[in-house]
């Protein structure tokens, strides 16, 4: 039968001799993992995600939106373009509600089904799978990806290497390149990488990203999941006993062993695994599935696929590993019971509580204002007698145009009888712009009490009257 699917450089005895110094290590040696390629409904979900993710990110950066890019994350100019929405820094809030949401959302799946996240949507198992597909194209299958490792240094092999490093760090290169596109117009990105006239910055981040793309997909792979993602270390108080994990089932499965196909079990004293490795081959960090539950392992059913796949051939049932939960595997359960305590309050709560901020998140984007206004008191000035008698209090105003189009806006105040505002004509805000306004608010002495009293500036958009902000500030009278 097939060993499991690793290589690894000799290690050093565990057991030296009597009078040799015995040194503690303080890192394991890397076994370099050779995964298996495999097929399989779960192995079709998984390139389902990697296109899904893979066009949205390389594609939405090149989608033209009222004559931009549809998403510009403007860090110089402080404005984040995400199709028909302009946020400012004042939008923070925004932000922190969708960190909000996909906290939840890592708990809810992680509560239902465990490591989702890392099996099919996460950026390092996304990119090794893209890098795993390259090499597999260059090198060949697992077993000539083996012998090429193993043989002395050829013409051919270099060849091979330099092809297979050369496809990589092209896409490392592209996906910085990318990455950087949604910060500086992507259009303008281009043409000073026609040009070679690459900013000191853009080139910067380019090889950056570019670079760690290339380290983490291409060589570090299973060993970013394993020691560098604090996921995998706290994944565990995430899981409950009803929780949907991969699982090797040893009631049915032990003991292992070889056998003719289509011999029953029972007949030959074994179980229904044939050893045949197989699970182990085609996991991308390295493990045996059938040593139980490990923080190791990322969820991609890799090994489902696999060991359905030997069964079938076998003409024995598929699901000797499977995804199921801790309780249903000592109960032996079905479907419907496993479902059913998978659907527990704990999940009910998260579903809830991560609707309710989803829905508040829509809620705020939707009811939205296209106008912002800041009114700053002028402090140098508290207040001061003008012609007429009146008293005037100066202001500083910061008017946010949230709109793609030039607007026109008229001022007003309220709140104390008499009051004025100069200057009182209509003043423009460029499109997605911000005008500094500087105006004069004054009233007659006797309007208010000494002292501090409240007025309210109005500002409304003369081409929509819906569009409108009224700010309340202090307005001072001298005693």
């Amino acid at each position: 039968m097939s060993q499991p699917d690793t290589h690894a450089a000799k290690k050093p005895d565990a057991h030296p001799k009597a009078g040799e110094n015995a040194e503690d290590t303080l890192y394991a040696v890397r076994q370099k993992v050779y995964p298996r390629a495999v097929t399989g409904l779960f192995a079709t979900w998984r390139w389902i995600l990697v296109w899904a993710t893979q066009l949205i990110f390389y594609g939405l950066c090149w989608l033209p939106w009222n004559g931009r890019q549809a998403v510009l994350l403007d860090v110089v100019e402080r404005k984040f373009y995400i199709f028909g929405w302009i946020f400012w820094p004042q939008d923070i809030f925004f932000l922190a509600i969708l960190l909000i949401i996909s906290a939840y959302s890592l708990f809810f799946f992680t509560a239902v089904a465990g490591r989702l996240w890392c099996g099919y949507a996460c950026p390092q198992t996304v990119y090794t799978e893209i890098f795993m597909w390259i090499e597999e194209k260059i090198e060949g299958n697992r077993s000539q990806r083996m012998k090429l490792d193993q043989s002395p240094m050829s013409a051919r092999k270099v060849a091979l290497k330099a092809a297979k490093f050369g496809a990589w760090g092209a896409l490392s290169l592209w996906t910085g390149f990318t990455l950087v596109g949604y910060f500086t117009p992507i259009q303008d990105l281009l043409h000073e990488a026609v040009t070679f006239s690459f900013g000191p910055w853009e080139l910067f981040w380019i090889s950056f990203y570019g670079g760690f793309t290339y380290l983490f997909a291409g060589v570090m792979r299973e060993q970013v999941c394993k020691y560098m993602c604090p996921y995998a270390r706290f994944q565990g108080v995430m899981f409950d006993a009803d929780t949907l994990v991969i699982t090797y089932d040893p009631e049915r499965g032990e003991p292992r062993g070889a056998r003719k196909k289509g011999a029953d079990p029972k007949t030959v004293g074994k179980g229904d695994c044939v050893d045949c490795g197989i699970c182990v081959q085609v996991c991308p960090t390295g493990i045996d599935i059938r040593n139980g539950m490990q923080y190791e392992c990322i969820g991609c059913a890799a090994c489902i696929d696999a060991c359905d796949q030997v069964m079938e051939k076998m003409n024995y049932p598929k699901g000797l590993i499977r995804y199921t939960t801790e309780n249903a595997m000592k109960r032996q359960w079905g479907r419907k019971e496993i479902l059913a305590h998978v659907m527990r309050p704990r999940i009910l709560i998260y579903a809830g509580v991560l609707m309710a901020i989803c829905a508040a998140f829509m809620w705020g984007l939707a009811t939205r204002s296209t106008l912002r206004v800041d009114v700053i008191k002028d402090r140098s000035t508290l207040s001061r007698e003008v012609e007429g008698g009146l008293i005037a209090n100066v202001y500083n105003l910061q008017v946010m145009n949230m709109t793609e189009k030039p607007r026109r806006f008229a001022l007003s105040a309220s709140g104390l009888d008499g009051v004025r505002v100069s200057p009182a004509e209509p003043f423009e805000v460029d499109a997605a712009g911000l005008k500094a306004v500087t105006i004069e608010v004054a009233v007659p002495p006797e309007s208010g009490k000494p002292g501090s009293n409240t007025v309210y500036i109005e500002i409304k958009a003369l081409d929509d009257e819906t569009v409108s902000v009224r700010e309340k500030t202090a307005f001072l009278i001298p005693r």
